[in-house]
């Protein structure tokens, strides 16, 4: 298991929370978060890696709004255990078995019970995942070689997570680990990247990684809004302050007070609404449209823009000044295109994802569908191949794989890339750099491809076990850590 187990529990009896506080701490590996009903619940799922979820019996919900349902469906691997009173024994043991969760409550339970109960489940789910990963792995070494790929390519193998961001390419783990940083501190981030490369997503990541994940993170964004709509929504307004205002409004600054706020597209804001965002970033404060009082706001901004904010300074269109305070970190997330070994392991998230969704089992995806998903440039980033494989799952045949037929015209029809102009060549700066980097590459490739069995690694490249060992300890290769 990973280090840090994310735990949801979602509940609104204080008993069950107080109870899952003193069980589940910071100390043993535990991130709690706290939901009240279904559809706070039903959000975090989406936005965060969620290990667990500890459920109170919902029973005034719809079964389309029932969070454990739900996470049964769209996000089989997270563990469930459901809580109900002595007297709702019938209702809920049929949920318990509706939902195939790990074990049932009754209420009310102490603090060891619910660190047992949660540590069982955390361990069998991780049991089952392995033998999962081993089944899989078993039955591609003997099926037919259309589901075979290449080592570089290979979805087994440096597949690795932060929240609802999967990514296996070096460039992506470079900024998942500048982002971990980020996190950690109070600072202002600016994210920066094309359209659909996930900058919400990794700025929720950051928010629910941080010492605000316990208090609210809002989004607005701020492409195609007059100041004055722009202005109500961030820091509020009093009723009459304008045509229209026929009631008091908080604004996400105030209603976000000790936690998140999100503003997307900040690229698009005009330079008069650029000097009231400056100010509240320099101070804090928070004046109402139409007030004259003028209150304060502890929130972190996290910021982001499809186009460089350095370059619109540079012609003039963008306060510097505002610049530099909203990037406190500067993350780039690069465009797919560039990062293509990340394409076969989102696909296979997505797959299971959407499989869950629609209640179809899809055995999962030939090599020649990842080929020519590679061969695309998708312009859309990861938003548009999310599109797509929803699209292909929602095709696929009950119980089969997605093959080549199953994808859109325009991919299938993508011609291949021509990778023969550009052979790869070690980078460093002196002939001993260049021989380690080389030598790095053909380490991570070869551990890589033998799924990191460290024996037969060792007799292909000649070498003692010692002597691999001490090589993977000195280019400190992880097989976590996506080197290939």
């Amino acid at each position: 298991m990973s280090n840090i187990q994310t735990i949801l529990v979602k509940s609104d009896d204080s008993e069950v929370v107080q109870a899952a506080s003193q069980a589940l701490s910071e100390v043993e590996g535990f991130r709690v978060i706290f939901c009240e009903n279904d559809q706070c619940a039903l959000r975090r799922l989406d936005e965060i890696d969620v290990n667990l979820i500890l459920c109170d019996l919902s029973s005034s919900v719809s079964e389309k709004e029932n969070a454990l349902i739900r996470s049964r469906l769209a996000h089989a691997s997270c563990a469930r255990i459901i809580a109900f009173e002595r007297d709702a024994m019938d209702e809920g043991l049929a949920m318990f078995e509706r939902t195939a969760s790990f074990m049932y409550l009754i209420k009310p339970f102490d603090a060891e019970q619910v660190r047992i109960v949660v540590k069982r489940a955390l361990e069998h789910t991780e049991l089952a995942r392995r033998h999962r990963i081993l089944s899989r792995e078993l039955k591609l070494s003997l099926d037919d070689d259309i589901f075979e790929r290449d080592p570089g390519g290979s979805v087994s193998g440096g597949i690795s997570q932060f929240e609802r961001m999967v990514y296996a390419s070096p460039r992506m783990a470079e900024l998942v680990a500048e982002a971990k940083i980020a996190a950690r501190t109070n600072m202002p981030v600016l994210i920066q990247g094309a359209t659909g490369t996930g900058k919400e997503l990794l700025a929720r990541a950051i928010h629910f990684n941080s010492p605000r994940m316990n208090s609210p993170m809002h989004s607005q964004n701020c492409g195609g809004l007059a100041d004055d709509a722009l202005h109500s929504e961030l820091f509020g307004h009093v009723r009459g302050g304008f045509p229209g205002a026929i009631a008091d409004r908080l604004g996400l600054f105030r209603a976000a007070d000790g936690g998140t706020v999100f503003l997307d597209e900040v690229s698009e804001i005009s330079p008069q609404f650029q000097v009231a965002l400056l100010r509240f970033l320099q101070e804090g404060e928070v004046k109402p449209l139409g007030s004259d009082k003028v209150l304060h706001s502890d929130v972190r901004i996290i910021s982001a823009s499809n186009k460089s904010l350095e370059k619109l300074v540079e012609q003039g269109r963008f306060r510097r000044d505002l610049y530099y305070r909203l990037r406190g970190f500067l993350l780039e997330i690069p465009p797919l295109t560039d990062r293509p070994e990340d394409i076969p392991v989102l696909t296979q998230f997505f797959v299971e994802k959407y499989a869950g969704v629609v209640g179809r089992r899809v055995l999962g995806v030939t090599s020649d569908v990842l080929k020519q998903l590679e061969n695309y440039p998708f312009p859309g980033n990861v938003r548009e191949l999310e599109t797509e494989v929803q699209r292909m799952v929602a095709v696929a045949e009950q119980g089969g794989y997605i093959a080549l037929r199953h994808l859109s015209e325009k991919i299938r029809q993508a011609p291949a890339a021509d990778k023969g102009g550009e052979a790869w060549f070690p980078q460093g700066a002196t002939l001993k750099d260049k021989v380690e980097n080389l030598e790095k590459t053909i380490l991570a490739r070869e551990l890589s491809e033998h799924h990191w069995n460290q024996s037969r690694v060792a007799e292909k490249l000649g070498l003692s076990r010692v002597g691999l060992a001490n090589k993977i300890k000195r280019y400190g290769l992880r097989r976590d850590a996506g080197h290939v």
